[in-house]
């Protein structure tokens, strides 16, 4: 297969994807290319590393605790458990507050305790030594339901081989914090989304501005079709993108590996992490995509670099409103306004991305990836289109047309 027509010229795809090789290894080995890498790394990596220490600082003043509300009599021996085992293992043992000493026959509510917050406690152990209760978030109580049975068997002077079991019991309150937890994290994944297009998409601008002011525009156009010299520079700088991307995010994984713990942690998505990584690069892709089909329209029309950050501006400030729309719908689950964001090309990539976050639901996603998909190519058409009416045929030097500029090629062309 050759990938040419009938008369011999190059199909779509193939000119496309020869367009895109070019312009990809022309700008991958480009010196202003690795500048452009380091840029947006030493500021990030002054955050994160302050951040870290401030982080770490927190933690070792404010260890989490675990209360403790039982018969006063499994109080004193969980307690003289804790300091005997704690020479050894002490790194891996909670800290035990005292909430309540229990009469006998008398009750206690740990999920009621635990939502007054009078106890600035992480979780809540009750029930008794034969039988503890954990009372608090899943992944707290998780962590702590090991050494907990340790201090009960301890505490009760068993075998190692006795270990109590524990009995773990989510409180409401820790699913509203896990909701909570899941919206930061859609918060986040949508600012960081949000960023990087933006940051990445101006090099469609400058890209093809440059190769206009030396014809090289006109030459491609000449050898290919237009809509091949368009998705063709498109799926190249999303490359160069990518490589970006994945360059800063090796560089923040090696900063979070050397900080440790120290980083906040973020609450696991609803579609769990490697799911939602892999939505990530899709919509940043899709983002980056549909952004840069408007930005390669306004760039072909554009005569000068004045006249492209002109144009340019407003639909930055439109991106803008179109991010403030997908944080609010975020807010409004199954709202009209959300439908409308995740229907709206634009919008589409953020609100999809935070709805991944709250939502285990993996059909909406199909559906709008091909929705997104489905406009990038329409979007490309329209720019291919305006670019062969508006400026092809007014190309030459000897016509006075050519030296106007984009307001002026927006008017019809006299028969």
């Amino acid at each position: 297969m050759t990938g040419k027509n009938s008369n011999g010229r190059l199909s779509t795809l193939a000119a496309a994807l020869v367009v895109a090789r070019r312009d990809f290894t022309a700008i991958l080995f480009s010196r202003s290319f690795f500048f452009f890498l380091l840029g947006p790394l030493f500021p990030v990596i002054v955050g994160i590393m302050a951040g870290g220490i401030g982080q770490r600082a927190q933690e070792s003043s404010e260890r989490p605790e675990l209360g403790v509300a039982m018969q006063a009599a499994d109080v004193d021996a969980m307690l003289a458990a804790r300091d005997t085992l704690e020479p050894r293992l002490g790194h891996i043992l909670p800290e035990l507050v005292v909430i309540k000493r229990l009469s006998p026959g008398e009750s206690f509510d740990p999920h009621k305790a635990l939502a007054e917050r009078r106890h600035q406690v992480a979780a809540v152990l009750s029930g008794n030594l034969q039988t503890p209760i954990l009372s608090g978030s899943v992944g707290r109580i998780s962590d702590w339901q090991g050494p907990v049975s340790m201090l009960a068997a301890q505490a009760q002077g068993n075998a190692p081989r006795d270990y109590p079991q524990v009995t773990l019991s989510a409180s409401a309150v820790s699913k509203a914090r896990d909701r909570r937890g899941q919206f930061m994290t859609a918060q986040a994944g949508q600012t960081l989304l949000f960023l990087l297009t933006m940051l990445l998409a101006g090099m469609v601008l400058s890209n093809l501005v440059e190769e206009k002011a030396n014809k090289i525009i006109e030459v491609l156009a000449a050898a290919i079709p237009m809509d091949a010299v368009f998705l063709g520079k498109l799926f190249a700088m999303l490359a160069v993108s990518l490589v970006g991307v994945g360059v800063w995010g090796l560089a923040g994984g090696a900063i979070a590996l050397a900080v440790g713990h120290a980083l906040p942690e973020l609450t696991t998505p609803a579609v769990g992490w490697p799911l939602f990584l892999g939505m990530g690069v899709i919509y940043f892709s899709m983002g980056y995509l549909l952004l840069g089909s408007v930005f390669l329209a306004i760039g072909s029309m554009a005569t000068t670099v004045r006249e492209v950050q002109t144009l340019s501006m407003p639909v930055t400030m439109m991106q803008l409103m179109v991010f403030f729309l997908a944080s609010y719908a975020m807010t409004q689950p199954g709202s009209p306004v959300e439908l409308f964001a995740v229907s709206f090309p634009f919008s589409s990539p953020f609100a999809m991305l935070a709805r991944a976050a709250q939502d285990t639901a993996l059909w909406p996603h199909l559906a709008a990836i091909a929705w997104q998909v489905l406009c990038v190519v329409i979007f490309v058409r329209i720019g291919a289109k305006l670019f062969r009416t508006r400026v092809m045929k007014s190309g030459s030097a000897g016509n006075p047309r050519s030296r106007k500029g984009f307001f002026s090629r927006l008017k019809p062309a006299r028969a």
